[in-house]
């Protein structure tokens, strides 16, 4: 029998048979929206950087992009899966832009006013504002390997049980940092690994991380990565790595674009993420500050990578 888009899709929700039909429900909306629907890929556009960086660094560039109607229409244009950004931009837009592209509340933010060694964020969202803003899921960030990490945890193992007793999808951003990580150490494989490794623990359905670098960190995972030889020198091998590491390939777990830059080397890093077997690409500031016809443009061509892909 000839398989479709659609057994991709049930596919990836037998994985997770433990949620209620209200979360399947929801991540079958996240996966059959946009361009990608159907494929069991994610292109999903994050907006939370004005809370994180700040207005400037984050529109600047790209002036249209202050006004929080611009990121809706952009993924909505685009035909992104969805669209996820903090509280406030989302109450600017929810009910203008209502059904038209899936919404994830950012519920926790941090800011660069405070540095702390010990990174942490603030819940800045809550279950019943994702369910009032027609929502399909909540996002939170956890750093591991910070000091406020096992805090951080039980946050999101709280937000997590809720969001599943009421029907939504949990994604989690996991990025480590902290005191005694240096920052070569932010994106090694073995703690990319680890760091995803954790958000499935946790409970996340969908886990976005950093594409890794060959670093490793911790002598212990240098040696089994070493004793196992696993090859971890091409990007592709590194983000297998990554997906083995959530419970081999059984979570969805997506790639950040990082900071800003050409779209060349965004499209070559996009086919080592697809060709290693990557879920999709959260992408953020690659796109948003671009003029948006770019922006459009460029995140065509990430989909139509992702969509070139057969599992």
């Amino acid at each position: 029998m000839t398989r479709n888009n659609s057994d991709r899709v049930r596919d990836i929700l037998s994985w997770y048979r433990s949620e209620t039909p209200g979360t399947l429900a929801n991540l079958y909306r996240l996966m059959n929206s946009g361009r990608l629907a159907g494929t069991g890929k994610l292109v999903i556009l994050p907006v939370d950087q004005g809370f994180e960086h700040g207005p400037a660094r984050s529109f600047a560039p790209n002036p249209p992009s202050y006004d929080p109607r611009y990121h809706f229409e952009l993924a909505i244009d685009a035909g992104c899966n969805a669209y996820a950004a903090p509280l406030g931009f989302l109450e600017a837009g929810a009910a203008d832009y209502a059904g038209q592209v899936p919404l994830i509340l950012k519920a926790n933010s941090s800011n660069s006013l405070y540095n702390d060694p010990n990174p942490d964020q603030a819940v800045t969202g809550t279950v019943e504002d994702a369910l009032r803003l027609g929502c399909a899921g909540i996002g939170f960030t956890i750093y591991p390997g910070s000091g406020k990490a096992q805090d951080m945890f039980e946050e999101v193992r709280e937000l997590t049980r809720e969001a599943k007793a009421k029907g939504l999808v949990v994604v989690v951003w996991s990025y480590a940092r902290g005191e005694q990580l240096p920052k070569e150490a932010e994106t090694a494989i073995d703690v990319i690994s680890y760091g995803a490794h954790m958000a499935c623990q946790l409970g996340a359905h969908i886990i976005k991380v950093k594409p890794p670098t060959a670093h490793l960190h911790l002598p212990a995972a240098r040696k089994a990565y070493e004793q196992a030889g696993r090859p971890i020198e091409k990007l592709s091998d590194r983000i297998r790595d990554v997906v083995q590491s959530c419970f081999d390939g059984r979570r969805v777990v997506i790639f950040s674009g990082g900071e800003a830059k050409g779209t060349e080397a965004v499209l070559a890093e996009i086919q080592e993420i697809a060709a290693g077997g990557g879920f999709g690409s959260i992408m953020g500031r690659n796109a948003f500050q671009r003029p948006k016809a770019d922006a459009v443009d460029l995140l065509g061509k990430v989909m139509d990578i992702y969509a070139r892909v057969k599992d």
